[in-house]
């Protein structure tokens, strides 16, 4: 028997698939190693009736899991890039990410209709502001539900509150099978996804030289790479759950395009931008495309956001 590799997650339904998804990945890839789930309830996972941004943000769904990988009760753990914050505990670093599932924003319609036919006035549920913002760009019309929980339990609630639709990301969605469920995949120029969607991270000890050996196998340039992008792009920003921030990186023929957003809370305004450059040059080319939405009025829409939020920017 080899080693034991203690893997920390949520136990979510989705999570659980991520985590198992990673363990029969690397069991096959490292025949010597045994990969044993280590199950951990967050505070987010606990506070399920209130928006992430009233709460202090994504930054919830981490929080224990960091703490059980510094205290090493795990030597590793899953993330979907898009929960993870900007900012990673000292002694800390995402090792390696995984191939990109779509990217996408879906919308689970409860009568089939898809986002253009949605009946005037149609209740959509989604506690995300960077989803509502745009939705309401697009549709002053809408009245958007805050709605928080697991995935299951959203799509219970789209019948239990007589709601027209929810929004969720395409990635969970696929993942668990239930992509038939799916109405419509929002296209980019409608819903602009989240930093990092449809990416897992794998985060470790930085100085852990066996873990990061071993899942090194399970990182994917291409998706890194954008990932990279994206992430620079909202660090720069100082973005969190607090902001509807948006930025979705691809690579065509060795060119990385990265396109971002800053929308004000009741989607009135919005400013959107894209940029291009070589691979190379991901993490340069997010800050420089934020900084160019700085100038074009994200400035101003950041500081009213932040000057009437309790929480500090870069929490969620």
């Amino acid at each position: 028997m080899g080693a034991v590799i203690r893997l920390a997650t949520r136990s979510s339904p989705l999570a659980l698939w991520q985590a198992n998804w990673v363990k029969t990945e690397l069991e096959a890839m490292h025949r010597d190693c045994a990969v044993e789930l280590v199950k951990i309830k967050t505070t987010g996972d606990k506070i399920t009736d209130v928006p992430l941004a009233k709460v202090g943000g994504k930054g919830l769904f981490v929080k224990e899991i960091e703490e059980a990988l510094l205290d090493r009760r795990a030597d590793l753990a899953v993330h979907s890039m898009k929960d993870l914050p900007v900012e990673i505990p000292a002694g800390l670093h995402i090792a390696a990410t995984t191939k990109r599932e779509d990217p996408r924003d879906a919308l689970i319609s409860a009568r089939g209709y898809p986002f253009a036919e949605l009946p005037k006035g149609a209740r959509i549920g989604t506690s995300s502001l960077r989803r509502s913002t745009q939705l309401c760009h697009k549709r002053s019309d809408l009245v958007i539900v805050p709605l928080r929980g697991n995935l299951d339990t959203r799509l219970k609630k789209l019948k239990t509150e007589q709601l027209d639709g929810i929004v969720v990301a395409a990635a969970g969605m696929r993942r668990m099978g239930w992509d038939e469920q799916i109405t419509e995949y929002l296209p980019i120029e409608i819903s602009l996804p989240a930093i990092g969607q449809g990416a897992l991270g794998l985060e470790c000890r930085a100085d852990d030289e066996g873990i990061n050996s071993l899942v090194a196998s399970l990182d994917e340039p291409v998706t890194a790479t954008c990932v990279a992008a994206e992430r620079a792009f909202l660090t720069r920003l100082q973005g969190g759950c607090q902001v509807p921030i948006a930025g979705h990186a691809i690579i065509q023929a060795g060119h990385l395009m990265l396109r971002g957003l800053v929308a004000s809370l009741n989607g009135s305004r919005l400013i959107m931008d894209q940029a291009s450059g070589p691979m190379h040059n991901a993490v340069t080319l997010g800050e420089n495309l934020a900084e160019r939405l700085l100038t074009q009025g994200a400035d101003a829409i950041l500081k009213e956001i932040y000057e009437s939020s309790a929480p500090p920017p870069g929490s969620g």
